[in-house]
């Protein structure tokens, strides 16, 4: 049966709240992940939180409840609150519904299967939380076989990058890595690397695509640097017919993407 706690100097409020911060998240482990679509989906793809707190509000809804009947099923515990505990766990003044919190999920590169994707996305130093939750539900749109994250890149597991993702961190593998040990890695067997940059006369539209196609996108502001571009088997861009010189990062992901998905052969 769900606990009650409806005081904000409950340890466990404390303890929870934390995990908003990348050093309690990386000492924990975990992570939070709010609203009954993004933890419904979670669920359908085989992961459930070890906490899950819910408002006494929503107690009827038919979706929370099979959340509850799952999350104690599998040995975690349901906690029963109000909407102002909701909040200040999500840092939202309209909190969701519910509020999980998840055990980091974990992936190297040695666990990746190339061949079970012809397209795979790679960023490097993304900074933006938005863009790393936007390229997660392109990733997950075109079935990519994941996201690899090169360098000091935005932590996927932050309240805004989840949120941003819409559950797509529950259905796109996410990698964070080094460009030395991936490029070591992606030459281990086959894999073309195409690299997003304004120094090429390339267009993407005309460039011939090679599955398993590793997309590189650089870094939102100083793009990817030099080492990374010559390393790459193909430099393309997305021409620009206005006055912007280059398009948001994941915006240009997401053009790329598609592109691949309908050519790479």
């Amino acid at each position: 049966m769900p606990r009650e706690i409806t005081a904000y100097s409950n340890p466990l409020i404390k303890q929870v709240r934390d995990l908003r911060d990348k050093r309690h998240r990386r000492a924990a482990r975990q992570f939070l992940a709010e609203g009954l679509r993004i933890l419904t989906e979670a669920k359908d793809m085989g992961y459930l939180p070890r906490l899950l707190f819910y408002a006494a509000a929503s107690a009827s809804h038919a979706l929370v409840w099979d959340l509850v009947r799952a999350v104690e099923a599998d040995g975690g515990e349901v906690i029963e609150t109000t909407p102002d505990i909701l909040a200040k766990l999500s840092g939202k003044d309209n909190p969701q519904t519910v509020v999980g919190v998840y055990d980091e999920l974990t992936t190297t590169l040695d666990d990746l299967d190339r061949s079970s994707a012809s397209i795979w996305l790679v960023a490097e130093r993304l900074r933006d939380p938005g863009n790393l939750g936007t390229i997660l539900r392109t990733g997950d749109a075109v079935g990519a076989g994941g996201l690899i994250l090169i360098g000091e890149s935005v932590d996927p597991f932050s309240v805004e990058a989840v949120r941003a993702s819409m559950g797509a961190l529950f259905t796109v593998l996410v990698v964070k890595t080094e460009w030395a040990p991936f490029h070591a890695w992606l030459r281990s067997g086959p894999g073309q690397l195409v690299g997003l940059s304004l120094d090429t006369d390339t267009d993407y539209r005309s460039a011939t695509y090679a599955a398993p196609t590793f997309l590189l996108t650089g870094n939102e502001a100083q793009g990817m640097p030099a080492d990374y571009a010559a390393a790459c088997d193909l430099l393309v861009k997305i021409p620009m017919l206005g006055k912007a010189d280059s398009l948001n990062a994941a915006v240009a992901t997401a053009v790329m993407a598609y592109e691949v998905l309908a050519r790479a052969g």
